[in-house]
C-alpha cells in the first residue's frame, strides 16, 4: 500500500482548462476602451474644431496699466503681483522681461503648481482665502466660467485681475514701469521696430509658440501633420534668418525674441519627445542652437529657467499624453552654457549692467 500526500493527489487530478478571450479581441477591447477615454480626456483638455486641431481659447482678462486719467491701475512700486507656474512658457515671458527690466524689487511674484488631481494649478499656501488659482478666479469675477490660466497681473490695492494675457503684460512691463525700473533704457518694443516685431510675433505664435501645442494636442493625423509642417517648415526660415541676424529684427533684443525664447527652452526637453515635434531638436540646428544659448546667457534669464520643474509639469501632468506619468531624465541642457559666438554678427550692447 503506497501512501500519498495530498500534495500527490493534487498533481495526479486533471487541470480544468478556463476559457479565455482571444488575444485579438482583448487588444481590441482594451484600444476601443483606451481610445473612448483618451478622446474624452483630451477634450477637456484641449478643445478641438471637426478636424481634430487644437483651438485654443482666448484670455478673457485684458486692462492696461497705465497713467491716463480715470485708469483704476496706475503704475506703482510694489502694488502688483504675477502669478506664474515656472513650467509654463506663457507665464516663464513676464518673468524674463521683468527680469531684463529689473522690476524684481517692483513687481512681487508668486509661483503656482500644476495639480493632477486638482486638474489646475494650486497654490503652495492660501492665497486671498484660495487654494486654487480657480478659486482665486471666482473671488476676482463671481461666476467666472473660463480657464484659470497663468500668468495673472494682480493689483493688490483693487483687489482685481488685471490681464491675464502674457503677451499684453510683457507690453506692460516693457513701458509701464520705467521710473521705477533698475533697466529702464531698455526697450523692447521700440517704435520704430513695432510693424517688424509684430510680424514676428503674429508668424511664431500660430507656428511655434501654439504650434507645438497644436502638434501634442492634435487629436486626429491630419491636423497634427499640418501643425508639424508648419512649425518646421517655421523654425527653418527662422534659422535662415538668424545667419544674418543676432535676433529676429535685427541688432536689438526685442519681445519677438522673448515670446521665441520660451519655447525654444522646453523644445528639447518637453515638446521635442511628449508632443511628437522630434524631426529636429533646436540644439541640432546651428543657428537657432546657438541663438537660444545667447538669449539663456543674458544676465538674469538663466535664473527664471527651471528645466526640471518643466519636465515634472509636463510629463507629469499632462496624463492623456503621458499616462503613466514617468518623467524623463534627460536631456542634458548644460549646453546652454557653452559659447554662442552669436556677438560676431555684429550686435550693439542692449543690457545696463550694474
Amino acid at each position: 500500500m503506497t501512501n500519498s500526500t495530498p500534495m500527490d493527489d493534487e498533481k495526479k487530478l486533471p487541470k480544468k482548462k478556463g476559457k479565455s478571450l482571444p488575444p485579438k479581441l482583448i487588444i481590441w477591447l482594451g484600444k476601443f476602451i483606451w481610445t473612448t477615454m483618451w478622446q474624452i480626456m483630451m477634450s477637456n483638455l484641449a478643445p478641438r474644431n471637426q478636424s481634430g486641431a487644437y483651438i485654443r481659447p482666448n484670455s478673457q482678462f485684458r486692462k492696461f496699466i497705465g497713467t491716463e486719467e480715470g485708469n483704476p491701475h496706475p503704475p506703482a512700486t510694489g502694488r502688483y503681483k504675477l502669478y506664474v507656474g515656472l513650467g509654463c512658457p506663457w507665464a516663464h515671458r513676464t518673468l524674463v522681461v521683468r527680469s531684463l527690466k529689473k522690476l524684481e524689487a517692483v513687481i512681487s511674484v508668486c509661483i503656482v503648481s500644476p495639480s493632477p488631481i486638482e486638474g489646475g494649478w494650486i497654490f503652495n499656501d492660501e492665497v486671498e482665502g484660495c487654494r486654487t488659482l480657480a478659486e482665486f478666479y471666482q473671488k476676482a469675477e463671481p461666476g467666472y466660467s473660463g480657464r484659470s490660466t497663468v500668468p495673472v497681473l494682480w493689483d493688490n490695492q483693487t483687489k482685481a485681475i488685471v490681464n491675464n494675457e502674457s503677451s499684453e503684460i510683457i507690453v506692460m512691463l516693457n513701458s509701464e514701469f520705467n521710473e521705477f525700473a533698475n533697466n529702464p533704457t531698455l526697450n523692447l518694443y521700440p517704435e520704430e521696430l513695432k510693424e517688424k516685431i509684430d510680424w514676428w510675433n503674429e508668424k511664431i505664435y500660430h507656428a511655434v509658440n501654439n504650434g507645438v501645442y497644436r502638434c501634442g494636442f492634435a487629436q486626429t493625423q491630419e491636423a497634427y501633420n499640418q501643425a508639424c509642417n508648419e512649425l518646421f517648415t517655421t523654425l527653418d526660415e527662422i534659422e535662415i534668418a538668424l545667419q544674418i541676424n543676432r535676433y529676429l529684427c535685427g541688432e536689438h533684443l526685442t519681445l519677438a525674441d522673448v515670446r521665441l525664447f520660451t519655447t525654444l527652452f522646453r523644445f528639447d526637453s518637453a515638446y521635442y519627445g511628449l508632443f511628437k515635434c522630434n524631426r529636429q531638436r533646436i540644439r541640432d540646428y546651428q543657428n537657432l542652437g546657438a541663438y537660444l544659448r545667447d538669449l539663456y546667457q543674458l544676465p538674469g534669464v538663466a535664473d527664471t529657467c527651471d528645466v526640471e520643474t518643466v519636465k515634472r509639469d509636463y510629463y507629469g501632468n499632462l496624463f492623456p499624453l503621458n499616462p503613466g506619468g514617468i518623467i524623463p531624465n534627460g536631456p542634458d541642457m548644460s549646453y546652454l552654457n557653452q559659447p554662442h559666438d552669436r556677438d560676431r554678427i555684429g550686435s550693439i550692447p542692449i543690457l545696463q549692467i550694474d
